[in-house]
């Protein structure tokens, strides 16, 4: 198949296009409303569609003869546990807790909150709640109790399935603790908290609107997938937005399966029946589309890995998993990669093991550099494919379509733009720019199927985030250019979202935290580069008028309480006093030199700087506090 031809068909007839993708998946109902428009005159897929995307996912397959071929692969070297799910036992998990979720009362309309670590309860979860039509929300475990209760404001669960604890590495993470202390912070209350006790010692406090998981599946009724309209909420993914407060990203249900079925086949060479591996957390968009719809719909065993790509119980975990299950394709972000160089420069584990099976080796999740792809190509010998995609797309944007036609690698790109994408880059103006100019990426309108339908009951912020900034556009809130050939290279968002360790996180709203310390005047939060994490938040603070606290203690308290409101997971280590910060002369804080001084060698000093003195001030801190390219001196 020619890509550029088959790229030009889905862009020109896209109705013609889709409507072909979309019959590759079975319907209750087959739509013949291809493309329309709702009721905020947005784009919609399918709309007169139904189905059931849990249904997708296992009966169909077991309908088809397939029922005995394994579904998931539990592999948990945290708890030296592995375990082989076929398709028939998923079923008879997922009806069963379908079945429990019923008689409490969930029903198509309904939301509920999956807040677990990576087992594979997490996964009959979130098909339980598919099977019933109850739109699930899944939340990061590494996101602590404040940032829990959030979302439990804004979706309004009727449920939260929780489990009694998570294991990272050597340390337990109290899940259900923390789900009843959101839940006192929160002005929601579920009517239901539903737990599984993974019998690891852990207490689990008992309260009123608790529900053991195990009894609540051995008393229940299996239940049959029911009808929900292509439309219908799939789930809620809530990522980190500009203001601070996240957005809750609706996906929906037609669109998901087409672009999940779609993607698996065309963009990763995936087969039926081959095994396929996204290393992601499930309560990130690549665990969602793929640990979980896009292999269980295009019948691929998918790998549930519980554990770390390095202490694992070393860096070899990665190439264990891939050798031991014959994982054909592999996904992870470019930090796991990294972090596994640091502890095996010369990749001498990997010729412990045979990789005969391994055919694609996918990084996303944030930019990768050069160095860790030529290093992955150099000891795989196979296609390492970077490519680009948001929480908002849930499927990729730019990429090198495996599945199609493999095209030239160009490192530094995230590839060519991927069916249904008609990606620009524009200007301020939202004018094209000619070749090899920096400017906004942005996607023109429609969206391809798949893609955010809307903000979870914020059509407002929807609008005015994505919409208003280029009209017929789709505005991603990323910077890049576009090269002779149609390659992308991706530079970095335009906003306050930085990249940890492939995690989008706001520094507006650790901001926030910083500057509701008492002690602190104003301040300034901003990503810096990480050799191993990609991205990291560091903090610069002016104290107020006769603050005497000493900087160690202010930069202590800080962090702990950037940890206990956000997380572990925003990796704020970091707190700077300085006198001033440098400001343009309307008196706006220049974060965006701040990174600038610390990551480049060769940095642009804006026009409008109100005292350009200031920059051999923070140029001379980062050298004393070795911060960015000044811990390399």
């Amino acid at each position: 198949m020619n890509f550029s031809e088959f790229y030009q068909h889905s862009i020109e007839n896209p109705e013609e296009f889709w409507k072909q993708q979309a019959q590759k998946i079975s319907w209750y109902k087959a739509p013949q409303n291809i493309l329309s428009k709702d009721e905020n005159d947005y784009h919609q897929w399918f709309a007169d569609g139904e189905l059931n995307i849990c249904y997708l996912c296992i009966d169909k397959h077991i309908e088809d003869g397939f029922g005995e071929q394994t579904a998931i692969i539990y592999d948990s070297p945290v708890t030296q546990t592995q375990q082989k799910i076929s398709f028939q036992q998923l079923k008879e998990e997922v009806s069963k807790l379908a079945g429990g979720l019923k008689s409490l009362g969930l029903a198509k309309g309904d939301t509920a909150i999956i807040y677990m670590p990576m087992i594979p309860q997490a996964i009959f979860a979130m098909l339980a709640c598919a099977r019933i039509g109850v739109t699930h929300s899944v939340v990061f475990g590494g996101f602590a109790p404040k940032e829990l209760s959030i979302r439990i404001d804004d979706c309004q669960p009727k449920a939260i399935i929780t489990a009694s604890n998570g294991i990272e590495i050597e340390k337990i993470i109290p899940y259900k603790p923390y789900v009843d202390e959101a839940i006192q912070m929160s002005s929601h209350r579920p009517q239901h908290v539903i737990t599984f006790d993974r019998q690891q010692g852990v207490e689990i406090p008992q309260l009123a609107y608790d529900i053991d998981f195990e009894e609540l599946c051995a008393k229940a009724e299996p239940v049959a997938p029911v009808a929900v309209a292509s439309t219908h909420p799939n789930y809620i993914l809530y990522t980190s937005g500009t203001t601070g407060k996240p957005k809750g990203v609706i996906r929906d249900t037609g669109g998901h399966a087409v672009a999940m079925k779609f993607s698996m086949q065309h963009v990763y060479a995936a087969n039926p029946g081959d095994v396929f591996w996204a290393a992601s957390d499930l309560g990130w968009a690549v665990g969602h589309s793929y640990t979980v719809y896009g292999p269980l719909i295009n019948r691929n065993t998918s790998i549930l890995f519980e554990g770390k790509p390095i202490k694992t119980p070393d860096a070899s975990t990665f190439w264990r998993i891939i050798s031991e299950h014959k994982v054909k394709t592999m996904f992870t972000a470019p930090t796991a990669i990294r972090a596994i160089i640091k502890e095996d420069p010369e990749g001498k584990l990997i010729s412990k093991y045979d990789l005969s099976h391994y055919k694609y080796q996918f990084l996303a999740g944030e930019r990768c550099d050069v160095t860790t792809l030529n290093w992955l190509e150099h000891k795989l010998n196979i296609p390492v494919i970077d490519h680009w995609w948001q929480t908002e797309s849930g499927w990729p944007m730019l990429a090198n379509m495996a599945g199609v036609e493999l095209q030239e690698v160009k490192p530094g790109s995230a590839g060519l733009p991927v069916c249904g994408y008609d990606i620009q880059i524009l200007n301020e103006e939202g004018e094209i720019t000619p070749e090899d100019t920096e400017g906004y990426v942005a996607i023109q309108l429609p969206l391809p199927p798949g893609c955010l339908t809307n903000i979870w009951r914020n059509t407002k912020r929807f609008k005015a985030g994505y919409f208003e900034k280029f009209p017929g556009y789709y505005f991603s809130g990323d910077g890049g250019f576009k090269d002779e050939d149609g390659y992308i290279f991706i530079t970095g968002r335009v906003d306050d979202i930085i990249n940890v360790a492939g995690h989008r996180l706001s520094t507006a709203e650790m901001e926030e935290i910083v500057a509701a310390h008492p002690a602190v005047a104003e301040c300034a939060v901003f990503g810096i580069h990480c050799d191993i994490k990609g991205q990291i938040p560091i903090g610069l603070v002016v104290l107020k008028s006769g603050e005497t606290i000493d900087p160690k203690v202010l930069e202590k308290k800080i962090i702990q309480r950037v940890r206990t409101d956000i997380g572990a997971v925003a990796s704020f280590k970091k707190v700077l006093v300085v006198e001033r910060l440098p400001k343009t002369r309307s008196g706006k804080i220049l974060r965006r030199l701040l990174r600038n001084i610390a990551d480049e060698i060769n940095f642009n000093i804006p026009s409008t700087i109100d005292d350009p003195i200031i920059i051999s001030e923070i140029q001379q801190l980062y050298q004393q506090q070795k911060i960015g390219r000044f811990t390399k001196n």
